[in-house]
């Protein structure tokens, strides 16, 4: 009677679920399958349905795995942007140099001569010391005398001194190839007319001193820019 009654049952549980059969129920007695014979779950919860037959031993039969929440993803960390090289600095403009040098020829040199004397050679060395690092571009030099003596003696005088001092300063790593020497002898003098005695006299020939001189001047730039050589 027991045994026509759970028959009774199955075939009632049969009917309410349809798709499913009563072998399958036996399989997995205890739990609601489907036709595959698969146990049937909640679909909110994922927990095994359960039927009449169940019981704490059939545990094991159904099983499943905890329903995982759903973990959002990491976020993606920012690229970090590496930083830009510095750029090198801007060198600073080359300072133009347009300078002007008058060396007395009496402190040059000895009366009447193109050698340079010690002291004349102690002062062109303040120059190049001045002038350290300058790029040049042209460095004129240009020797004069004052009127006393004859005009071509005047000018070859002061065309000699002019080389002489051209020598030297190329001697202390003034390119040579920038160096231009000229001679003006007497034509450029300083001194105005009516300034100094005419007739020659040691109060003449001071007075014309300013007149007998070497000009340096010296065209070029000091800084980063670089000069031909």
């Amino acid at each position: 009677m027991a045994l026509t009654g759970k028959l009774i049952f199955a075939g009632v549980a049969a009917a309410l679920l349809p798709g499913l059969s009563p072998a399958q129920i036996t399989g997995n007695q205890g739990y609601l399958v489907d036709t595959s014979g698969n146990i049937v779950t909640s679909a909110t919860t994922g927990v095994c349905v359960r039927d009449s037959n169940w019981t704490p031993e059939r545990e094991a039969a159904c099983n499943p795995e905890p329903v995982r929440k759903a973990v959002a993803p990491a976020p993606l960390a920012a690229a970090v942007k590496p930083p830009s090289p510095r750029a090198a600095p801007t060198p600073a403009p080359a300072e133009m140099l347009r300078q002007k040098f008058n060396f007395s020829a009496d402190a040059l040199f000895a009366f009447n001569s193109s050698t340079l004397r010690p002291e004349g050679r102690a002062m062109l060395d303040g120059l190049v010391r001045e002038l350290k690092g300058a790029q040049y571009d042209a460095v004129f030099v240009t020797g004069h005398t004052d009127r006393f003596g004859r005009t071509e003696y005047n000018q070859r005088l002061s065309e000699r001194r002019a080389n002489a001092v051209r020598d030297y300063l190329a001697s202390r790593d003034i390119p040579a190839n920038r160096i231009h020497a000229a001679g003006k002898g007497e034509t450029q003098p300083v001194t105005k007319a009516g300034d100094c005695p005419r007739k020659r006299s040691a109060k003449a020939i001071a007075c014309l001193q300013p007149d007998r001189r070497v000009d340096v001047e010296v065209h070029g730039s000091k800084g980063p820019a670089t000069s031909l050589r």
